[in-house]
């Protein structure tokens, strides 16, 4: 097993289930000891979590099936990297495989098993892939011939000095849009709230999972400026779903979503070009493939840890600039021509100069400590804060959609902060496409009235493009068992059937929607 990887005790092979089970929240890990040693460490989920091996995380008990299993599942490995010392049995240019053949390097990680027991395509990380991208080289990557790199991710682009540069905000939303959280995105992003430095209103982003949407809502967001990404179809809870799903999977639930929004909210095509995997998950190498594909522009899913400076997106046509955050967390090795919208994790002590260091969280929803309006505010201000005294990277606030149902003293909050900040100067809330414009055109703080790329929707007016929606219900017991009816609100002619999966037009059939372009 791995150092850092967590195991059960094995009560050996007469023990039976019952035992296993009444152990099943009791965990262990080898810690390094004096003397070049190794002991044990115990560790204990709460009362009413059971520890699950293979995801190595505590659950609820219900969805842990796996307490008689004492290690987590190992794939076969090649022999590859070579340690030091170590030499290849095989010809120049080849790798052994776990099953003792030999295959030549490109074959691995290529999405295609090649080994005898799959071994090549078990090794397909930033760090161990034979093939994997190239690291950032400014000398090489000019920005004068339309490059861009950062060998950390914490250089400005354009190379501009901190005070020229704007402060852009992100405030994104993941899941469904319903009618209660719509009023609340309408109270945060208010009309008569506008930026000090351009007069344009602030603006959010919002990846949208499909179930239980209402899509004249959608429609509206879209129409008053803000940008709509993708979240998938199914928004599945299960995180190996996601870390191992292929490319064709995530075409069904990605581009598959993307063509349920732009028929039922009425988006024009090349519009939707950012998506978010649900439960922070990456489908690496199969998911940005598919995005290179499909023409995605971004994908926001990648999730950073805290290091001295928060760091700026980047492009994957270069390796990572940082390390791939998340227990079997699958993130892309290769190049691909796609933008990485890197989530920065956020500091969450009350008290960032004498607290001691807290782990810190990248969805404020993780941000279990926050517990009072007044401590939310300075949760706010202290992490724009430090981007805003370091390298201004843009800030991200990244929320699931129904936060603020359960927090309206956090709103209340919240809606306060929105319109002081804006009134500021020097602070944008954007959307992640305007922080994307930026990068590839950075404008000083002087400038930025007349940067066109934040002009466009700069204050919408105007009434919706529909006020009574029709509501589409449809009986589809095999997909939501408990639910009498779905209904898909929608300014458009309703469908035959809810879209789904296979059928995001909803025409009742289940060929790919690809057969339809």
């Amino acid at each position: 097993r791995k150092d850092d990887e967590f195991f059960r005790k094995d009560f050996g092979i007469d023990a039976d289930e019952k035992l296993y089970k009444a152990n099943c929240g009791t965990y262990y890990r080898c810690v390094p000891a004096p003397a070049s040693k190794k002991s044990i460490a115990e560790a204990k989920c709460q009362s009413e979590l059971f520890f699950d091996v293979e995801q190595q995380i505590c659950e609820r008990k219900h969805n842990v099936l796996n307490c008689a299993q004492i290690d987590k599942f190992q794939p076969p490995l090649p022999k590859w990297p070579l340690t030091d010392g170590q030499e290849s049995l095989c010809p120049n240019g080849e790798i052994e495989c776990g099953s003792g053949e030999c295959l030549p390097r490109e074959l691995f990680c290529d999405n295609n098993v090649d080994c005898v027991d799959g071994s090549d395509e078990n090794i397909c990380t930033p760090e161990n892939d034979p093939n994997r991208a190239d690291i950032c080289d400014p000398r090489k990557c000019l920005w004068s011939e339309g490059c861009f790199c950062s060998v950390d991710g914490t250089r400005i682009p354009g190379d501009l000095n901190p005070e020229q540069t704007p402060q852009m905000i992100t405030i994104t939303f993941t899941g469904a849009i319903n009618d209660r959280n719509f009023r609340i995105f309408q109270d945060i992003f208010k009309d008569t709230t506008k930026h000090k430095g351009n007069d344009c209103t602030p603006k959010g982003t919002f990846f949208i999972s499909h179930a239980f949407t209402n899509y004249s809502a959608v429609q509206e967001l879209y129409r008053v400026g803000h940008e709509i990404g993708v979240s998938s179809i199914t928004n599945n809870q299960n995180r190996t779903y996601w870390s191992q799903l292929d490319s064709l999977g995530y075409e069904n639930e990605m581009e598959g979503g993307r063509v349920i929004i732009e028929q039922f909210a009425n988006i024009s095509a090349n519009e939707v070009l950012g998506l978010r995997v649900p439960r922070q998950r990456v489908g690496g190498n199969q998911q940005f493939s598919m995005m290179a594909n499909w023409g995605f522009l971004y994908d926001s899913s990648i999730s950073a840890p805290m290091g001295r400076l928060p760091l700026w997106p980047y492009t994957m046509m270069h390796r990572m600039p940082h390390k791939c955050l998340g227990t079997d967390q699958n993130c892309p090795s290769r190049n691909y021509t796609v933008w990485e919208m890197v989530v920065n994790e956020l500091d969450r002590r009350d008290d960032v100069k004498f607290d001691e260091v807290l782990t810190g969280c990248h969805y404020v929803d993780q941000c279990a400590n926050l517990v009072s309006p007044k401590q939310f505010r300075t949760f706010l201000d202290n992490n724009l804060d430090r981007h805003f005294r370091t390298n201004r990277a843009p800030f991200g606030l990244h929320f699931t959609s129904g936060y603020f149902e359960t927090r309206k003293n956090f709103l209340k909050e919240f809606v306060s902060w929105v319109a002081d900040v804006a009134q500021r100067g020097d602070f944008y809330f954007v959307t992640m496409q305007q922080v994307i414009n930026w990068m590839e055109a950075p404008t000083e703080i002087a400038a930025i009235n007349n940067f066109q790329e934040w002009k466009g929707k700069c204050e919408v007016k105007g009434l919706p493009y529909c006020s009574l929606p029709n509501p589409c219900p449809k009986k589809v017991p095999r997909l939501f068992p408990d639910e009498e009816e779905m209904f898909l609100y929608t300014c458009m002619e309703c469908p035959s059937t809810y879209p789904w999966l296979h059928d995001p037009y909803g025409s009742g059939g289940f060929n790919s929607f690809n057969e339809n372009f």
